[in-house]
């Protein structure tokens, strides 16, 4: 698979396709996932979120940017004991990034990155990969503010491929695989811009 950061049509195809690169647990080697089903995190009145986290919202302790440090950001997702981002993944992510596919969007406390969510852009879908913070409501701030930006850009899907209770929290909930890959036939080919 070392090939594949030079071959950026192919890696758009398979994430058009329903698939998603992950490294097995040594890391050392990527390859080609799908699931039976997959969360969704809703982009119309089903999306929620706490109201302690209103609270911070209203105090304007973030701010919000796209792509200003989105290797950062990589490596803050990467940054755990158990990881699926390999230095090979890293480096697919980037030549993404170059090519206008993936994205982070971020959250900044001054000059200090709070948080980000890592994903990838293919006409109307988003499909998240990662997001981190370091320091606390970072990534929590970020998916209220990336959801209004999709919401504005006319996006269909938010795909946040497995869910967990965190993102239990925003209302993200799970769909056959099936459904899903008719949803993404459906998204991908929207004219959406991202940025």
């Amino acid at each position: 698979m070392t090939q594949l950061q030079y071959d950026i049509p192919s890696i758009i195809k398979g994430y058009a396709q329903g698939y998603f690169l992950m490294a097995d647990d040594k890391g050392d080697r990527l390859g080609w996932y799908a699931s039976q089903e997959r969360a969704l995190i809703p982009l119309d009145d089903r999306f929620r979120y706490p109201k302690s986290l209103q609270r911070v919202l209203n105090q304007d302790r973030f701010s919000v940017a796209i792509d200003r440090d989105f290797r950062a950001v990589v490596n803050g997702c990467a940054d755990r004991d158990k990881t699926w981002i390999s230095s090979e993944l890293k480096e697919i992510y980037w030549e993404l990034h170059l090519s206008g596919w993936a994205h982070s969007f971020e959250t900044w406390q001054g000059e200090n990155l709070a948080g980000g969510i890592l994903g990838i852009a293919i006409g109307g879908a988003f499909i998240g990969e990662s997001m981190f913070y370091q320091i606390p409501e970072g990534s929590k701030v970020a998916m209220v503010k990336l959801v209004e930006h999709l919401r504005s850009r006319d996006f269909l899907l938010f795909d946040a491929q497995m869910t967990n209770p965190h993102l239990e929290r925003f209302g993200s909930y799970i769909v056959s695989n099936r459904d899903y890959k008719r949803l993404l036939r459906q998204s991908v080919v929207r004219s959406c811009e991202f940025t």
